[in-house]
């Protein structure tokens, strides 16, 4: 049998890469998305996280779902991956954003971790949540995501301590990252993404397959006695000062 990886988020740039990634590494993945993915996953289940947290009947129904789709042998991998980002200035920020997007970034990945840890500890498994360089070093316009991410991190290393050897719970933490959806915000304004591309120490952005890799890493059995970890995938961004020279 196949160990089973499960991956929110599947249908967006960084969740197709990662769904490939885990089939690549011999995983059975299991993934689910609000919109159906035209990613790689072997079993995908529509899977609304904001009714997750608010619905208490969906949730239990969501989780029973989950849990068929990953057998008895029960889970390796949590991916926590989906998430929302809604931006504006801080003085027009809707409370709706707001909720919204901590309820994804945050809550969910909390609710499905409860949810699954049954079935986590069955499969000798672990948790790689997926947060964002924004958690350390953001820019205007980005308060609610940065919060919820800065939160993932903090919830990350909170789980590990409290899960201790039962399940190792570990982050990485990407920066901009050549999905369609970024491509396509630069489309006309080349220019705009070569700045982008040379703020990052490396001298380019990620591609998903390598945010992908680092989280297959985590998952692994080289991973071993890492938990609590944020792992940067940021080509160097957040090390970096911009101030003028």
């Amino acid at each position: 049998m196949k160990p089973v990886a499960l991956v929110t988020g599947a249908a967006g740039g960084i969740g197709q890469a990662l769904c490939a990634a885990f089939a690549a590494g011999g995983y059975h993945v299991v993934g689910t998305d609000v919109r159906e993915s035209q990613g790689s996953p072997d079993t995908f289940l529509l899977l609304d996280l904001l009714q997750v947290v608010r619905d208490p009947r969906y949730r239990s129904e969501a989780v029973a779902q989950l849990r068929d789709a990953i057998g008895n042998e029960g889970l390796r991998v949590l991916v926590n991956n989906a998430a929302v980002q809604r931006l504006d200035a801080f003085d027009r920020l809707a409370p709706d954003d707001i909720r919204d997007t901590l309820d994804v970034n945050v809550s969910a990945p909390l609710l499905l971790a409860q949810g699954l840890l049954p079935a986590l500890e069955r499969g000798t498994g672990s948790i790689v949540n997926v947060g964002s360089v924004h958690a350390v070093a953001t820019k205007p316009g980005f308060v609610a995501y940065s919060t919820s991410k800065a939160a993932l991190v903090g919830l990350t290393r909170a789980l590990a301590v409290d899960l201790g050897g039962r399940v190792r719970v570990n982050a990485i933490q990407p920066a901009a990252t050549a999905t369609p959806m970024l491509q396509a915000g630069f489309a006309g304004r080349e220019d705009a993404l070569g700045d982008l591309q040379r703020m990052h120490p490396i001298g380019r952005i990620a591609e998903p397959r390598e945010v992908a890799a680092a989280a297959v890493f985590l998952a692994s059995d080289a991973a071993s006695f890492i938990t609590g970890a944020t792992l940067n995938v940021d080509g160097g961004i957040s090390a970096r000062l911009h101030d003028p020279v």
